[in-house]
């Protein structure tokens, strides 16, 4: 199914909200241009929900969600969903579990319906999870071979701790090799109410004909009488420090970590404009100074989600062991930099048009719209977000930059990975 990007004309109708008596958050982006609906339904959760002991609950939950429920099996799910040519697909992350679909408008009715179904009553069939079990398993022993997947788990162990952040999304071979039925629908039941739910909705359609299609499925739908479930998580108080891990590669692996703004701190605007700047395409400050210039690096780049809490920044390269030395210094004085130098008022503005070219460039598709918004809304920042992040972007000044990097970028935790002669070189390489 292609999708026809937005016209500039269906951007003039905004976005509107309504919560429903169950308490189901809907949000509706009319967009007439083609004859496209997209549909998001977060829940509120995700993997920040798990312990070490039920690592990849969330996953493995957002897996089978599709395979098999009181009504339908896997099979009867995917020829509904393919005999219109629909699009249907479920997902998890730190902070939400997510159910996406896309149709052509006459058939949004019965693919929200069977969405319905899926959401409110999976069956987690056993044959279906003991097989999703082993593909999890097979994917978590195949990232233990890959050099840049052993450096960030490592990272994010060392940052976050104790943490429900510092846990791999899809879970440990322990963990997944004891999830069962019961925590699948004691977690099922815990966070899949209506009052945990957001709905968001882009394409040919308005308010008034998306509430009908969602109370027509919805609104039977009671919010049980206990209150949502808190969640309380640890404070994240580790120190920076360093790991090392041998692995026999032609290339050495090298991360640093620093523990940057969440999303509703005021530094998080200037966070990721310094992401943008340093790593961000073939423009960024990494990837001219170490890899035009010096030719250190293979790849080389920045990450910087958006998180509820405490959300992790993180510089990487990939060099060769005879020039991981060089490099890791090179690394770190690029990111330390910014600390002790503004960038120029040039540097500022280019970075900032880029980033919102890329920003807008991210909301021309009504799936793209759907997910925004409703990740808005799950996170707690509504739909002035929209607008407020854009805002945010373009009052980012030099100062605010160097303020936020010398609050959050001082002495970095450390993952590397490579040979063993490289590493017990790197082990006298030290950063201030």
């Amino acid at each position: 199914m292609t999708e026809t990007l937005a016209s500039p004309a269906s951007t003039d109708q905004l976005p509107q909200r309504r919560v429903l008596a169950n308490g189901i958050v809907v949000l509706v982006k009319p967009n007439p241009t083609a004859d496209i609906i997209a549909a998001r339904l977060f829940m509120r959760g995700g993997s920040g929900w798990e312990t070490a002991e039920d690592a990849g609950l969330t996953n493995l939950l957002a897996a089978l969600l599709t395979r098999g429920t009181e009504k339908f099996s896997s099979l009867e799910i995917a020829e509904q969903v393919e005999s219109v040519g629909a699009g249907l697909g479920t997902d998890s992350a730190t902070d939400y579990m997510l159910l996406s679909l896309k149709t052509v408008s006459a058939d949004f009715a019965s693919l929200l319906k069977l969405a319905g179904e899926i959401l409110r009553s999976p069956s987690f069939p056993e044959s279906e999870l003991e097989l999703e079990r082993k593909l999890i398993l097979q994917n978590i022993r195949s990232q233990r071979e890959q050099p840049m997947a052993i450096a960030f788990e490592s990272l994010r162990q060392l940052m976050y701790g104790d943490h429900p952040y510092a846990l791999p999304g899809l879970g440990t071979e322990e963990s997944v090799a004891k999830l069962d039925q019961a925590q699948l629908r004691a977690y099922h039941q815990r966070h899949f109410r209506p009052d945990n739910l957001v709905i968001s909705i882009a394409g040919r359609i308005d308010i008034d004909e998306a509430i009908a299609h969602i109370e027509s499925v919805f609104g039977d739908w009671v919010a049980p009488s206990e209150p949502l479930a808190q969640l309380t998580l640890p404070a994240v108080s580790t120190q920076p420090s360093r790991i090392q891990q041998e692995q026999p590669t032609h290339q050495a692996i090298l991360m640093l970590g620093y523990l940057g703004a969440t999303v509703s701190d005021p530094g998080y605007a200037s966070m990721k404009v310094i992401n943008a700047y340093l790593g961000n395409g073939m423009s960024s400050r990494l990837f001219v100074e170490l890899r035009e210039k010096q030719g250190l690096a293979y790849e080389v780049s920045t990450f910087y989600p958006t998180r509820l809490e405490v959300a992790p920044f993180g510089a990487y390269m990939g060099t060769s062991p005879e020039n991981a030395a060089k490099a890791l210094k090179g690394l770190h004085y690029e990111v330390k930099r910014l600390c002790d130098a503004p960038l120029s008022d040039e540097e500022v503005e280019a970075t900032r048009k880029k980033m919102l070219g890329q920003y807008l460039l991210g909301k021309q598709t009504n799936a793209q719209v759907a997910q925004v918004y409703g990740w808005y809304e799950t996170l707690g920042l509504g739909l002035d977000f929209d607008d407020a992040f854009q805002a945010q972007l373009e009052q980012v000044n030099a100062a605010d930059i160097q303020e936020t990097a010398a609050k959050y970028l001082q002495k970095p935790f450390v993952s590397l990975v490579g040979p063993q002669e490289v590493l017990t070189e790197l082990e006298s390489v030290e950063l201030a």
